[in-house]
């Protein structure tokens, strides 16, 4: 095979060691270093003494992060390659010397190609943002468990308010904690809407609540409030970085279902650069988001898709499930369309997968999102349904005219 690269270096990376490989035109040389911060600037200067030029290790959990950043503010060329693509080229790997000289030699031969890492800049937005959306989804588990310790109770109060921590039922919870126990009182503090239900609340409110449940209670808000504190801080922090981006947030921001932290987290992820994604199908595989290919002599097997990246897959799939409940929109035709025939999981990766494809299109031509409207499928096949709905008409014995509206 011919050498494409003359000085490369392949690290075996794992919590508390390193083994690096180093080959160039005279000879091979191995040595091991530990994970502190001063062994890795050893490492370094010595991948630094022997010229080399490219460094590849695996993407072995967050452990190549450090290494990685050093080795970027050196202004080397690292590389993370994917460790299913090093297992399918045959070879021997057994050792974590021979793993170290296995990805070497595979480096050399330009037999690896590296994952997609973005810049400095957007790896710490990206780790901002996907922060925020690990708070917000405890922040829903600790609701989930105030709403529990109610239930326990025997207090209804989610069955009549649509939102137990909205204003009204905010104020019915601290009430309850601080010892009012008359539902006359309580329904009282209904607003808007929800005077309306006063007799169903005082039903709702009838329950029973320990001390040990009132207590939980009052440490589950106290909880909430400071997780809705700290979503404010993070918001702020990520409006700020998202400033020199403000153009491509509002282009992705026009797409039905994507609301602006769902475009915030699109936009960490993937970048603003589609330059790196040749086409659409690019991006939407790198994501997860298209169906597998397994054939073979003729037969089709799971096309099940495959991981990807797991917080742009959900963020995708949650915009889907929300432009399926709205009306008049392409996106919301397409949801429906393929959950009649599919189920809503296959329609959710499917309309995910069209939003992804928008954003990469937006993000090149630089212009807004453009609706189809919900009968756009209809108007493509006008032809077809119009002729099968006068034949399924005429089978019942009618006959059948039509004519064209006005405009």
């Amino acid at each position: 095979m011919d050498v494409l690269i003359e000085r490369c270096c392949g690290l075996d990376v794992h919590k508390k060691s390193i083994t690096a490989c180093i080959i160039t035109p005279q000879g091979k040389e191995i040595q091991s270093f530990n994970t502190m911060t001063r062994n890795l600037i050893e490492l370094i200067d010595w991948v630094k003494e022997k010229r080399c030029t490219h460094v590849a290790m695996e993407s072995t959990g967050d452990y190549w992060k450090p290494i990685y950043n050093l080795l970027e503010l050196e202004e080397l060329q690292p590389m993370v390659v994917n460790a299913q693509h090093i297992k399918a080229v045959p070879g021997r790997k057994t050792t974590d010397v021979q793993d170290a000289e296995w990805i070497a030699k595979l480096l050399r031969h330009g037999l690896v190609r590296g994952s997609f890492i973005p810049n400095r800049e957007q790896r710490e937005l990206r780790e901002i943002i996907r922060y925020r959306r690990s708070i917000i989804e405890e922040r829903t588990r600790e609701v989930n468990r105030l709403q529990k310790v109610l239930e326990g109770g025997n207090i209804k109060l989610s069955s009549v308010a649509s939102n137990v921590l909205g204003v009204s039922g905010r104020n019915m919870l601290e009430a309850i904690i601080n010892g009012e126990s008359d539902t006359t009182v309580l329904a009282e503090f209904a607003q808007k809407k929800l005077k309306a239900k006063k007799d169903q609340l005082k039903l709702a409110l009838e329950g029973r609540l320990g001390p040990h449940q009132l207590l939980m209670l009052e440490k589950q808000l106290s909880h909430i409030d400071q997780l809705n504190e700290l979503i404010t801080e993070l918001d702020e922090e990520i409006e700020k970085r998202m400033i020199p981006f403000a153009e491509d947030l509002r282009l992705v921001d026009t797409i039905p279902g994507v609301g602006k932290r769902t475009a915030e987290q699109i936009l960490a992820e993937i970048g603003t650069d589609m330059t790196r994604f040749p086409t659409p199908g690019h991006l939407c595989s790198w994501a997860g988001m298209t169906p597998g290919h397994n054939e073979s002599a003729g037969k089709k097997r799971s096309s099940k898709t495959r991981k990807g990246n797991k917080k742009l897959r959900s963020s995708l799939v949650e915009s889907a499930r929300a432009v399926g409940r709205k009306k008049n929109s392409y996106l919301s035709a397409q949801y429906h369309r393929i959950a009649a025939r599919r189920g809503k999981n296959r329609a959710a990766v499917a309309v995910g997968h069209t939003i992804l494809t928008i954003v990469h299109v937006l993000l090149t031509r630089r212009q807004e999102y453009t609706e189809l409207g919900f009968d756009y499928f209809d108007q493509r096949k006008r032809e077809i349904l119009i002729s099968s709905s006068i034949k399924r008409l005429e089978s019942l014995g009618l006959a059948v005219s039509i004519a064209e509206q006005p405009a």
